[in-house]
Formats: C-alpha cells, structure tokens, sequence
C-alpha cells in the first residue's frame, strides 16, 4: 500500500508550502500529491486553488498576477513564504526519491490553462524526473491531452461525486478513465459505496482513495484491496502501516 502526502501534508503543515514539503521529506511517504496553475507571464505556480483568497493574504485569481507580483502573496499559517514555483518544489525533492503526483488545475473560470501541461512536461524532463512523476486531473480531456503529449508518464484520474453525475455514473466515469490507461483515485466515502465494483473495473493495483485522515479511516483503507491512500496525515497512515507489518 502507497501513502501519499495530499498537498505535502497539509493537516500538519500549510498545504502546497516548501517548509511542508521539506517537512513531509522526512516522514518516509512514497509520494507527494501537489496543485499547479500558471501565472499571467506563463510560471508554473504550486497552489491548489485557482483564487488566492483561501490559502494567502491576498484576494482574486492566481492566473492574473505576475511571477513577481506572486512573490509578494504571503502563505497562510508559515513565516512569511510566498507561493512556490515547480521549479523551486522539484529542488525540493529532486535528491529525495520521493515521487510526485502533479495535478493539472483549472483557472477560476473552470478553464485549462494554455500551455500549462507543455510546461509541466518539459520541467520534468529537463529535471530526468518523469519516471518518478505522475500527471493527475480530474478532467477526462485534460487526461487524454498528457497521454497524447507524455505517452510515456503515468497518468492518474481523480474521482468524486460529481464526476459520475457529470460522466454517467460510476461505472462510466470508471471505465473511462480506464480506457485513458489511469491510475483511479477515488474520494473515499463514495468508494465506500462501490469498493468492490471499483476493484472489478480499475483493479485493485491501481485503485487509490482519496483523502482519509483520522486512524479509524486509515485503518479502514489499509485493509482494503487498493493500490494506494492520499491523505493529510500521511504520518498517521505510515504509522498504521508499519504497525500492520509488525
């Protein structure tokens, strides 16, 4: 079982943070999940939400600031760090080992960004860490573009109740993201309803659950037939599983 560290670790420390990400270093995840939008001069900024007002001192929409103008955007709840380029995140864990799963974003009108994922590709490889990355969204089209453009990178779908109202149901949100080749991360109270049938369609090596956090939920999902947990208490997750082990 994979534990993944959502947005480094974001119930420990603030999410999509560099002192979080060097903090979740430590813990010994198998992976980092993390968010990614573009600026309006074309960087790739690590933050989950497409508006600043949540996460920062600052209001309105990440996509209309300048790299420079983002320098000046203070992170909630850290001393005084500013949003993270990708770059300065994969110096981060370039030397670790550690793999990253990289979602793909929309803007505040719902939009994907232009040339957002040429982007992200091209860092990657230039850094030699595509066999240590996967390129995530939740977006079925968005998802066919990075089999089109990174033939050679894992993909990963992520799942929530919305996607099978948007997409047909569970059963064809499924099989659609697993005819795209997807690892399939599902939010974890609706894969509570379908465990079982999401194994028969995904099976069972890349199905993952997304984002339990409290010792009875990690329990849970430790004893189930998946391939991996995203969660903000990666630390708690560990542990539950080393003590399995033991």
């Amino acid at each position: 079982m994979r534990i993944i560290g959502h947005r480094g670790a974001r119930n420990i420390w603030a999410e999509n943070s560099l002192g979080g990400f060097h903090n979740v270093c430590s813990l010994g995840v198998d992976a980092v999940e993390l968010d990614v939008h573009l600026s309006n001069d074309g960087e790739i900024m690590v933050i989950h939400d497409p508006l600043l007002d949540r996460t920062t001192d600052h209001k309105g929409p990440v996509g209309k600031l300048s790299r420079e103008a983002l320098r000046r955007v203070r992170l909630n709840d850290t001393l005084s760090e500013t949003v993270p380029t990708l770059a300065a995140v994969l110096d981060v864990f370039g030397p670790t080992g550690i793999e990253l799963e990289i979602e793909m974003k929309m803007d505040a009108l719902g939009n994907p960004y232009s040339g957002l994922l040429e982007k992200v590709i091209a860092l990657v490889e230039a850094r030699k860490m595509s066999s240590r990355v996967v390129l995530t969204c939740f977006v079925p089209e968005v998802i066919e573009e990075i089999r089109a453009k990174a033939p050679g990178m894992r993909r990963l779908a992520s799942v929530d109740r919305r996607s099978c109202e948007a997409f047909g149901g569970m059963d064809r949100t499924l099989r659609r993201f697993v005819d795209l080749g997807c690892i399939v991360a599902v939010e974890q109270s609706l894969l509570r309803l379908s465990v079982d049938r999401a194994v028969e369609i995904v099976g069972r090596d890349k199905l993952g659950a997304w984002v339990p956090n409290t010792v009875r939920e990690l329990d849970y999902w430790l004893g189930q037939p998946i391939a991996q947990i995203t969660s903000d208490r990666p630390d708690l997750a560990l542990q539950l599983r080393a003590a399995r082990k033991g």
